[in-house]
């Protein structure tokens, strides 16, 4: 019988001593269990995301260091693990010194050796460089060595034998990328299988959370084990960690597949956890069959988790938080109100003469069904009086000594509301209230720039900027219906029309609202970020040309007639938003807070980005002038 134990655990990053204080108290708990091996996830040590903190020669040699204390502790236990392997006497490609994302096995005090590997580790062999992941920057991978080397992967690509009571396991070894392997030239794992039997396979990882990734996983990692024949041990580290503009949670999910490819145990996603299996057994277990949740379930544990650990990295108690009786800033109260408790959260109403009674009563009701602290700061005097010092301050052109007037059009007026209420009045009270404040942007607005820089796009975290309004939508109602099971978000707030109440033009009292028409504009946008194949104005002309736009990008059947009776609108609406979304938008971007991520292509590092402008192909200006002339036809 041989025992196993997974060691999901939090890593916390740019902190090997806390990390490995985790691990060994991890290791003895598994020796209480009478485990024979005890696994850890990739890069456990040090953590993953850390920046340019790998290029450091101090941090590198303390994770050294604590890799030796792990692998001491391996006395009465088998103990695999991830950690940063550094060779002193090599360089990487930048002249840096040479560092591996290295597989670790211990036993006895000392590193069990791969069979053919030229290090006493695994080497990960596949680098991801898409969404958030960096890997070759820092890392020399596997193919490199063994090029290096004058061999190939296939030479190098080995198991690690364990002995264990009389009896000899061949366990291949992998580093998260190499079980995903589709789109590479080379298949880690199929080299494994070709080479001799193997016992079981054990994948450790750090994976970030992202919607719907655990599905697409348990499909493959399945698939893997069944066309093995061999059990395959996944591990995966829960926690929060960050490229800066973005923040990914870790949700761990731990799985263990038998041979047939089922799940025959799975830890808890976002908890630490220490899970026992028997090898000869998996197949007996009751099979561990995942729960059917809908989307929103997973979107909301993941804001959740992160947002507490977010505050708990920066040592944030208290949140205070806009609000303005709109679906965005209540969803963001509700949400906060139950990460950080109604004692810590306090809600500030800031009207000006554009906002209803309808809104701001709607704001009312919302504090006091959350039972949170609120304040209403009205900001018309201080508005009315900022416009008065622009229009009345003399500018003097001293060249000329000329002096001329500077004159607040509705539009600048608007932005004097918005940065009023964020750069002064929330500034002011969280710092007041010892805390911080909150940016409520949801995707929609962040995709087009739809905010105002120092204004409502201020704030210590955007938690649901990378979520679509729909999906803001949808966690209103799981808020109520799931989490608090009463209506905390009035519906009034779930019913009336988006709006910024800026301006007349967004009384919401007659029904006007946001120029943004988020039944078809959140389709729109997200095929501009989100598609593997990003959409273009060229793509969109095409599949409108077709008739399977909506199809394509996912809306509802008819929208597109519905919003854009005419090729000529449906044109210019599309360049209207394609202007701003390559161009002033990334500005504002690069200036916004760091975002949550929950999707496959969240703002920040995840989806890179230059300041080059609008484009558009010549064949979309083929396409546009071909649409203009049968509208005009017509």
């Amino acid at each position: 019988m041989l025992k196993i134990a997974l060691g999901q655990m939090e890593v916390i990053p740019g902190h090997p001593d806390k990390n490995t204080e985790k691990i060994l108290q991890m290791v003895e708990d598994a020796k209480c269990q009478q485990a024979d091996i005890v696994i850890f996830p990739e890069m456990a040590i040090p953590g993953y995301f850390l920046g340019d903190t790998w290029e450091q020669p101090a941090f590198l040699q303390d994770c050294e260091e604590c890799g030796r204390k792990v692998i001491e502790a391996s006395q009465d236990i088998i103990i695999m693990f991830g950690n940063i392997a550094v060779d002193w006497n090599k360089k990487n490609n930048d002249g840096r010194v040479r560092k591996y994302n290295a597989f670790f096995t211990a036993k006895g005090g000392k590193l069990i050796h791969p069979d053919n590997m030229p290090y006493p580790f695994v080497i990960k062999t596949l680098m991801p460089n898409y969404r958030e992941f960096d890997d070759t920057r820092h890392f020399f991978s596997l193919q490199k060595l063994s090029r290096e080397l004058g061999t190939t992967p296939d030479q190098l690509i080995s198991p690690v034998t364990l002995k264990i009571k009389d009896r000899r396991y061949r366990v291949g070894c992998l580093l998260c990328e190499d079980g995903w392997s589709d789109d590479y030239e080379l298949t880690p794992l199929g080299i494994l299988k070709k080479q001799r039997s193997i016992d079981f396979f054990v994948n450790i990882s750090a994976s970030p959370y992202t919607l719907g990734k655990n599905e697409k996983r348990h499909r493959v990692f399945g698939k893997q084990a069944k066309e093995c024949h061999a059990p395959l041990f996944y591990v995966n580290n829960v926690g929060l960690q960050n490229n800066g503009k973005t923040i990914y949670t870790f949700d761990g999910v731990s799985t263990v597949y038998d041979a047939g490819g089922q799940i025959a145990a799975c830890c808890q996603e976002y908890a630490e956890e220490l899970s026992v299996v028997d090898l000869e057994h998996l197949s007996e277990l009751p099979r561990a069959d995942l729960p059917e949740e809908p989307d929103i379930a997973h979107i909301y544990r993941a804001l959740a988790y992160g947002i507490l650990h977010f505050l708990e990295n920066i040592r944030m108690k208290k949140v205070v938080i806009g609000v303005s009786g709109g679906i965005d800033s209540a969803v963001a109260a509700a949400l906060y109100n139950r990460v950080v408790g109604p004692e810590n959260l306090l809600l500030v109403n800031m009207p000006s003469i554009y906002n209803s009674e309808t809104t701001k009563g709607l704001s009312q009701k919302l504090a006091e069904n959350l039972g949170c602290h609120y304040t209403i700061i009205p900001i018309q005097y201080s508005v009315e009086h900022t416009i008065e010092q622009l229009e009345t301050t003399p500018i003097e052109f001293l060249k000329s000594h000329t002096t001329t007037h500077l004159k607040v059009s509705s539009f600048v007026a608007e932005n004097i509301q918005a940065r009023d209420r964020s750069a002064r009045i929330l500034a002011a009270v969280a710092a007041a209230f010892g805390g911080g404040f909150t940016c409520n942007a949801n995707k929609a607005e962040t995709t087009v720039g739809y905010s105002t820089l120092y204004g409502d796009q201020s704030g210590f975290l955007a938690a649901m900027a990378d979520l679509w309004k729909y999906q803001v939508y949808d966690l209103a109602h799981y808020l109520n219906d799931v989490i608090y099971k009463k209506e905390v978000i009035p519906q009034g707030i779930i019913d009336i029309v988006p709006s910024a109440e800026l301006s007349e033009s967004q009384n919401v009292e007659e029904g006007k609202g946001d120029p943004i028409q988020y039944p078809y504009h959140d389709f729109l946008f997200r095929a501009f970020v989100e598609r593997w194949q990003k959409a273009t104005p060229q793509d969109i002309l095409e599949w409108y040309l077709e008739g399977t736009l909506e199809e394509k990008i996912g809306c509802k059947a008819g929208l597109v007639k519905e919003c854009f009776p005419a090729a000529a609108d449906f044109i210019a609406d599309l360049e209207r938003w394609w202007n701003l979304f390559t161009g002033m938008a990334i500005a504002k971007r690069i200036q916004a807070p760091p975002i949550l991520a929950i999707s496959r292509r969240a703002f920040g590092f995840d989806h890179r980005e230059a300041q080059n402008g609008p484009y558009y192909t010549m064949k979309y200006r083929e396409l546009k002038k071909t649409l203009l002339k049968n509208d005009t036809t017509d």
